[in-house]
């Protein structure tokens, strides 16, 4: 009879105790998590055991996580979580850029790292498709990208092209962070211009049309510095 393969987390972390901390962290989430101490050895054990999810420090000792990274993302889209003790925005943009789904700074807190893991193994278990073709309902607001079509209280909301682009791939990534170069390449296509003030307009804009607050948007949250996140509110 098949048996359904358990849920796997790889550690990629040089530091023992690190890797324990994240350990403990992840096995209330995830049925079984494998470690590695090098880059290189987090890369075969990725290919190997085809893990679930995978937790990335940057600090390694053969390779920068960073290049970890780029090299799972050539065959694989498993989430990845990365840990770092580097702060700059100019890091969080080159590590989300790279294929990273999420990030934490050290030192960081196993309850925030244990929510992040719940957070991307939910999304992971939704079919693309799915998350397409099923209308997202927030409150009095209904966005059906298939159609498609925006209602607030029953009323339609005209959206413009851009910000129809804009929506889509935002919604298609709920819950991640894209990096204002990731977006100005979906929604425009080139690199040209200036990136974050292309964007700045035409969130203002999606924010006064899909917000109940758009002084206080809850929907199309803001990084610092980075970009745009979409976090659809249960």
């Amino acid at each position: 009879m098949f048996q359904p393969v358990s849920p796997t987390a790889l550690i990629i972390d040089d530091e023992a105790p690190i890797r324990r901390a994240v350990k403990n962290a992840v096995l209330s989430e995830i049925d079984r998590a494998i470690e590695a101490g090098t880059g290189r050895d987090g890369i075969d054990q990725a290919a190997a055991a085809r893990p679930q999810l995978i937790i990335l420090d940057l600090g390694l000792p053969d390779m920068d996580g960073l290049d970890v990274c780029r090299e799972i993302r050539k065959w694989s889209s498993v989430p990845i979580i990365v840990l770092s003790a580097r702060h700059s925005d100019a890091e969080k943009v080159a590590l989300l850029d790279a294929g990273a789904d999420d990030y934490m700074t050290k030192p960081f807190s196993t309850t925030e790292l244990t929510a992040r893991v719940r957070a991307q193994m939910r999304r992971s278990l939704v079919p693309a498709t799915e998350a397409q073709h099923t209308p997202l309902v927030v409150g009095t607001l209904r966005i059906d990208l298939l159609k498609p079509s925006v209602t607030r209280n029953g009323e339609d909301v005209h959206l413009t092209r851009t910000e129809w682009e804009l929506l889509r791939t935002l919604l298609r990534h709920a819950g991640r962070t894209l990096t204002h170069r990731q977006l100005f390449l979906a929604v425009w296509g080139d690199v040209s211009g200036d990136a974050q003030q292309y964007l700045r307009v035409h969130v203002r804009s999606l924010r006064q049309k899909l917000e109940s607050d758009p002084v206080r948007p809850s929907l199309i949250v803001t990084e610092p510095g980075v970009g745009y996140r979409f976090d659809p509110i249960p």
